[in-house]
């Protein structure tokens, strides 16, 4: 059976994914893959102030909370997506052309990886 390292590390091997972190809710990183200079501690800590925002919005909308969020900078892509109530995996890629794929089979794996963790 596949491990979360192993997860991690197939998901950074795909082309243009730059960062993988899978995190909990609370900001605490559970396992990653960055480049060098990069801090997945930094980094996450971040990531529950956005899921809160998401959630209340998709609340106030009547969309319920937040599976998926990308966020689109310059330089690059930051897809944060909700495995479960207690996991968060966040993604950095480059902008690639290939990104519907990614989110794809992010969703379409979603249940498995949250097994994972």
């Amino acid at each position: 059976m596949a491990t979360i390292r192993d997860l991690v590390n197939a998901i950074a091997r795909r082309e243009g994914v730059e960062a993988v972190i899978v995190l909990g809710r609370d900001g605490l990183v559970i396992d990653s893959r960055l480049a060098d200079g990069w801090s997945a501690d930094d980094v996450a800590a971040h990531v529950p102030s956005i899921l809160t925002a998401a959630d209340e919005l998709g609340t106030v909308a009547g969309l319920e909370n937040v599976a998926t969020a990308v966020l689109e900078y310059p330089r690059g892509l930051a897809i944060v997506s909700t495995l479960s109530s207690e996991a968060v995996l966040l993604v950095f890629a480059q902008p690639n052309p290939n990104l519907g794929q990614l989110l794809f089979e992010l969703r379409r794996n979603r249940e498995h990886i949250a097994a994972l963790v």
